[in-house]
């Protein structure tokens, strides 16, 4: 039995689709990320799969429990960890206060570790926090109480980059350790770092579930080039290279060939300058996964936006 497992797993808000219809599973150890565009669903599966939200219909297991039943699950999340995108803490009271609270009601064998880790400030109050201490904060109380499974919506949101990485090793840690990680993200050079598997997620739908390696090499690069004198779109016709353009006096384009090939060919240019680098999340989407990446139209975006990911 995989640590969360969905099954048809459906929430509508009237005529809107919240989620519709997931069907996949995490095991246990894994670090799995759910991706998605702003609006496409993920907080409504998280919530969803907390018992925060009733189901349409179908259903899901957390640990064990189905999300169905009150009771179970209530029982199942004492040993969950939950990182919610919204943090919601009491801006009067200090971190120390705010750990106490959630240490009364969970646990906290991993507090003094996970303070000297991440270091808030916790004698101060919350409205002095900065973004990134503030999620700190969260993040000690999401692993504090020993979790067999974390989930987490866009967990670092507000982290500077020396963060981020110090995060990042925690995780691959806390996967070694047999924690299951959960999280939603829409920055894929995050989840080339952590994840070892995804979903990807699109109004509301599993549009796919890839290990990370299939996932990028589809994603392909994103080259930026200048030369000596002028080049055209025209000029890198190569096999897997598209949406070339012009951007000031460089060629952009995303590229998904034969790295050869396209070495060979720079190399019949006067290049001043190269960059290559991850595309876009949003890229992936519409050049790998066809209609399934697009969007119906912005106000049926927008309208899910408003509900999904609120």
């Amino acid at each position: 039995m995989g640590a969360i497992e969905l099954e048809g797993l459906t929430k509508h808000y009237g005529a809107v689709v919240g989620i519709d219809d997931l069907t996949f599973s995490v095991e246990g150890g894994e670090i799995f990320g759910f991706l998605g565009p702003n609006g496409a669903g993920k907080t409504t599966a998280i919530r969803t799969l907390l018992g925060l939200l009733s189901p349409t219909s179908g259903t899901a297991r957390v640990l064990g429990a189905d999300v169905r039943d009150e009771g179970a699950l209530v029982e199942a999340r004492r040993r969950v960890g939950y990182l919610p995108a919204d943090l919601g803490f009491d801006e009067g009271a200090t971190g120390e206060q705010i750990l106490d609270l959630h240490g009364r009601i969970k646990g906290d064998s991993r507090r003094e570790a996970l303070l000297a880790r991440f270091d808030p400030p916790i004698e101060r109050p919350i409205r002095e926090y900065s973004t990134g201490n503030e999620q700190m904060l969260g993040i000690v109380q999401a692993f504090m109480h020993d979790p067999d499974l974390v989930i987490m919506d866009e967990p670092t949101s507000g982290l500077d980059p020396l963060k981020q990485e110090r995060f990042h090793e925690f995780l691959a840690e806390e996967s070694a350790r047999g924690t299951t990680v959960f999280f939603s993200s829409h920055v894929l050079s995050e989840v080339r770092q952590v994840c070892d598997r995804v979903g990807i997620l699109r109004d509301g739908r599993l549009a796919a579930l890839e290990d990370v390696e299939t996932l990028l090499s589809r994603g392909g690069k994103r080259v930026r080039i200048r030369v000596e004198g002028s080049l055209d779109p025209t000029d890198l016709a190569l096999p897997g290279a598209f949406d070339a353009e012009s951007v000031g006096d460089a060629l952009a384009f995303t590229y998904a060939g034969e790295y050869d090939a396209l070495l060979s060919r720079l190399a019949e240019l006067d290049v001043i300058d190269v960059e290559i680098g991850e595309p876009p999340l949003e890229d992936v989407f519409m050049h790998y996964y066809g209609e399934e990446g697009e969007t119906d139209d912005e106000g049926s975006t927008a309208r899910r936006a408003e509900v999904a990911d609120a």
